[in-house]
């Protein structure tokens, strides 16, 4: 691990109480920890706004009964092979599909073959998780 450097943060009492909450049911063993993380996760999201490189995970619930819907996502990522690595799709019950799709390419093209997706007709919905593949954090 890099040097550590100690550093104060002024917080509202009320604010820092709701964040012990949360990291504690998060499993963090201290504050320091759980504003890496946050530190992190404000890093990533910003490179991926930047269209850099990125792998991400679209999941998305859909109607299997919509008539052509199954044909068209399946199109949509046969259309962008070269950003689609894998899907995984699950039966939940008599109507309802769940998908997990894998994806690398810049932010930009992954978040419209994504918004692609989401917006068809029969998907209820969805998310789309990005992350920066640059490991400078």
């Amino acid at each position: 691990m890099a040097d550590l450097i100690r550093t104060g943060v002024s917080i509202e009492s009320d604010l820092l109480e709701k964040f012990d909450k949360l990291i504690e049911r998060r499993g963090y063993g201290n504050r320091s920890e759980a504003l890496r993380d946050l530190i992190r996760e404000a890093l990533v999201n910003d490179k991926v706004s930047e269209n850099r490189p990125v792998v991400a995970t679209l999941s998305m619930v859909y109607d299997h009964h919509r008539p052509e819907l199954s044909a068209k996502l399946n199109a949509a990522q046969h259309h962008h092979h070269g950003n689609v690595l894998a899907a995984t799709h699950v039966h939940l019950d008599e109507h309802n599909c769940f998908e997990v799709i894998i994806m690398k390419g810049k932010s930009n093209e992954v978040k419209h073959l994504s918004d692609h997706m989401l917006s068809m007709r029969g998907v209820k919905h969805g998310k789309l998780v990005m992350t920066s593949t640059d490991g400078d954090f």
